[in-house]
């Protein structure tokens, strides 16, 4: 059977990211290279929850244990590394929460946004909605939850590898998803998060019988994590207050995927942003139609992860970490801004035109990752 050797261990970024999530042993690589490699096509260990067709679990054990885990944890930290000011002349906007004043972890639901998964359910509760593109040019959510838990969220999908770098901001967050590929399931047990796939949480899980597969999982909160954890638990970097001076008038904003049109066209009697996914409006089965005050549409890195879908498909690698532009719509108004975000296990701080933070609306948050220009 092939291996390949870890050709990055011992990079700077690679121990900078070692040293925030706790790996020392990786600043001293000498202990480790040549002995581990890492094996391709491990044998999967558990599998899902009945009529799911995927596997979402895999074991590290037998006389090897020790020596894989150590590799699992060293792919986490390889793989997870991207690419192995002036004054405010406005109210001081609210101060994000800090790691140290985080007041538990919040649960993040990977959600299933094609058409036959829509409407979603739950959505409107969320604190913070991500979308990302993934295989075929399509869209997925990842909405997080700290302040309130709905009874049922969903539909639930499965987990990708940027997922992990892009949660490395909370505290040990709940993360909800239906599985993962078997090369990808060691990250995730290895990552500063607490997997709740249905093979580990089963009695939180159903199948909704009025939908297709695999449009049809989802979850209870309330088996995953048994309060919400309030506020506290949101350490993004995001701050809240009064709107900015400035920015230019804004009816609506577009983002377009290969394979997906996101729009948000804005409500002043809703005072947010009505949503629209490929051209049908956005609803919830249990709620009002989401409309988020603030709306990101962040410019990152988006380049082929080593995962590809069935059909060959590659699977994007959204690079969360580094520095870039990005557009806050808020009010109604569109503001120019710069993103920043140090490390992995940090939030990522909004920069206006003057270099002064940039406040966001009170409510819900939708962050759209788009392709850098």
């Amino acid at each position: 059977m092939r291996s390949r050797s870890l050709g990055c261990i011992g990079s700077r970024r690679c121990i900078r990211f070692a040293a925030a999530f706790g790996y020392p042993w990786v600043i001293a690589p000498n202990l480790l290279v040549g002995a581990v490699r890492v094996r391709a096509g491990a044998r999967p260990g558990r599998t899902g929850v009945r009529g799911s067709g995927r596997r979402t679990g895999a074991s590290v054990g037998g006389r090897h244990g020790p020596v894989r885990g150590a590799a699992a944890a060293l792919v986490l930290v390889c793989t997870l590394v991207p690419g192995c000011g002036g004054l405010d002349r406005g109210p001081v906007p609210t101060p994000p929460p800090t790691a140290t004043a985080a007041g538990g972890s919040p649960l993040a639901v990977k959600l299933d946004n094609v058409p036959g998964a829509r409407p979603q359910t739950g959505l409107d509760a969320a604190d913070v909605v991500y979308a990302e593109q993934v295989e075929g040019g399509l869209s997925r959510l990842m909405a997080v939850y700290a302040r309130r838990f709905p009874p049922v969220v969903g539909p639930v999908r499965s987990a990708r590898e940027s997922d992990l770098e892009l949660l490395g901001q909370f505290d040990r967050p709940y993360l909800a998803f239906s599985g993962a590929q078997r090369r990808l399931l060691p990250l995730i047990d290895r990552a500063p998060l607490r997997p709740e796939s249905p093979d580990r949480a089963a009695t939180a899980y159903y199948r909704d019988r009025g939908r297709a597969a695999p449009h049809n999982l989802f979850v209870r909160p309330a088996r995953l994590v048994p309060s919400a954890p309030g506020r506290g638990a949101l350490t993004t970097g995001f701050r809240y207050g009064p709107a900015p001076s400035g920015g230019t008038p804004a009816a609506s904003r577009a983002v377009r995927y290969p394979q997906a049109r996101l729009t948000f066209v804005w409500s002043a009697a809703r005072h947010g942003w009505l949503i629209v996914m490929d051209g049908t409006p956005l609803t919830s089965t249990d709620g009002p139609r989401p409309a988020p005050p603030t709306v990101v549409v962040q410019y990152v890195t988006v380049r082929d992860s080593a995962y590809h879908d069935v059909l060959g498909n590659p699977t994007p690698y959204t690079e969360t970490v580094g520095t870039g532009k990005a557009e806050v719509l808020r009010d109604g108004r569109s503001y120019p801004a710069t993103w920043s975000r140090p490390a992995a296990n940090g939030g990522t701080a909004f920069t206006g035109a003057d270099g002064g933070p940039l406040a966001f609306a009170e409510g819900q948050v939708w962050v759209v990752f788009a392709r850098a220009r």
